[in-house]
């Protein structure tokens, strides 16, 4: 060994003596609780929330099965979170995995029954698979829930139109336009039925 090496490896000995004490000197000062808790729990790259916004980006981006891929890693990390069942339910529907889609709806409504957006968003898709008497009564109940949202009411007169009940899907597309006047799609299908 020449004096270089000797120097270097005398100067590596020290700090790693120096990271050494640093370290059992951190176990020396006793923790508040919370500061424990932020040590046990960091907020990494998995976390659920952060899932979440990458597959809202993902979709955004058009990329429907990669925001798919992480928003069921997000559920299987937080299953109890409603915005992750229904964002996963909306995003299944549009892959056209609609029973699943049906599931994750249907699991959000036993934690929140009372949500009239999932029940509207349920009943579209029990539309989809021509379950009518499913898809009937949850416009039904989202309508109970909420009957100043236009959306449903046109959603629910599409239904109407598919069961030929024209003249109750008529007034639903007009209540939709009462509700929104600049709400042309509405306008445009009560005019097909006139």
């Amino acid at each position: 060994m020449n004096i270089f090496q000797i120097l270097m490896l005398g100067i590596s000995l020290y700090f790693a003596y120096q990271v050494y004490l640093h370290v059992t000197n951190l176990e020396d000062f006793p923790q508040k609780d919370s500061e424990k808790e932020k040590i046990k729990k960091p907020l990494s790259i998995v976390d659920p929330e952060y899932l979440v916004n990458r597959a809202d980006e993902a979709y955004e981006a058009g990329n429907t099965a990669e925001a798919l891929r992480l928003l069921r890693e997000a559920h299987a990390k937080d299953s109890e979170n409603t915005d992750i069942l229904n964002k996963l339910g909306f995003v299944l529907a549009k892959e056209g995995e609609l029973e699943e889609a049906v599931s994750a709806y249907l699991d959000s409504l036993e934690r929140n029954s009372e949500d009239d957006t999932v029940h509207n968003a349920i009943a579209s898709v029990y539309r989809n698979l021509g379950d009518t008497d499913a898809s009937r009564k949850h416009y039904e109940e989202a309508l109970r829930i909420d009957d100043e949202y236009a959306i449903t009411y046109f959603n629910f007169a599409n239904l109407l139109v598919d069961l030929q009940e024209l003249e109750k899907a008529k007034e639903m597309y007009q209540k939709a336009i009462d509700l929104d006047p600049e709400f042309a799609q509405a306008k445009f299908e009560l005019e097909k039925l006139k």
